[in-house]
C-alpha cells in the first residue's frame, strides 16, 4: 500500500514540471515561419585582424543551418532573410601574468554591428550596433602566442555564433 501515495505523489510531480512551460533556451518561438533560405554576406571588417570576418561568418552559417535548418542562399533575389554583419572591433588584452611578468591570459572582445532582416515583409526582426562577445585564454608555459591566439579566436567565433543565433531566435 506504500508504493500507491509515492507513485502518485511522482506523477503529480513530472505532470506539474512538463506544465510549468520550462523551455531550452534557443528554441523560442521569435524565429519567423517563413524564414527558410536566408543570405548572409561576409561581414565588413573594419576591425583589421586577418580573417576574423570569415571565421565569424562561417561560425554563423553554420549555426544557422545546426540550430534553425535554413538553406544558404548567395542570391538576395533567393533569400527570405538578409543577416548581414560588421565586426567593429576586435581587442585582445592580458588579464593574468606569471611571477616573471610575462602575460599568461588573455581576454578576447569582439564588438560587432548586425541586422537580421525579413525580406518577405521588408522589416528589420533584429538589430544590434554593438553585440559584443568576449572570451578568455591561457597560453601554457612553451606554447606559442599565436596558435594559442588563433586557436582561441575559432573557440570564440562559435560561441559567438552560437550567441548571436540564441539571440536572433528569442529576439533579444
Amino acid at each position: 500500500m506504500k508504493f500507491w501515495p509515492k507513485y502518485t505523489a511522482c506523477c503529480l510531480l513530472l505532470i506539474l514540471l512538463v506544465a510549468c512551460g520550462y523551455q531550452l533556451r534557443g528554441k523560442g518561438g521569435f524565429w519567423p515561419p517563413q524564414m527558410k533560405k536566408i543570405q548572409v554576406p561576409v561581414f565588413k571588417n573594419s576591425s583589421g585582424r586577418f580573417e576574423l570576418d570569415l571565421k565569424l561568418t562561417r561560425s554563423v552559417i553554420n549555426e544557422l543551418v545546426a540550430r534553425m535548418g535554413v538553406v544558404i542562399v548567395s542570391e538576395h533575389s533567393q533569400a527570405d532573410g538578409l543577416l548581414s554583419g560588421e565586426v567593429r572591433s576586435f581587442e585582445v588584452r592580458p588579464i593574468a601574468f606569471s611571477p616573471a611578468g610575462a602575460a599568461t591570459r588573455f581576454k578576447i572582445t569582439i564588438t560587432t554591428s548586425v541586422v537580421f532582416s525579413d525580406l518577405i515583409n521588408q522589416k528589420v526582426l533584429f538589430s544590434d550596433d554593438n553585440f559584443v562577445y568576449t572570451e578568455e585564454y591561457e597560453i601554457p608555459e612553451g606554447m606559442d602566442y599565436e596558435t594559442m591566439e588563433t586557436r582561441a579566436i575559432d573557440r570564440a567565433a562559435e560561441k559567438y555564433a552560437r550567441q548571436l543565433v540564441v539571440s536572433l531566435v528569442e529576439g533579444f
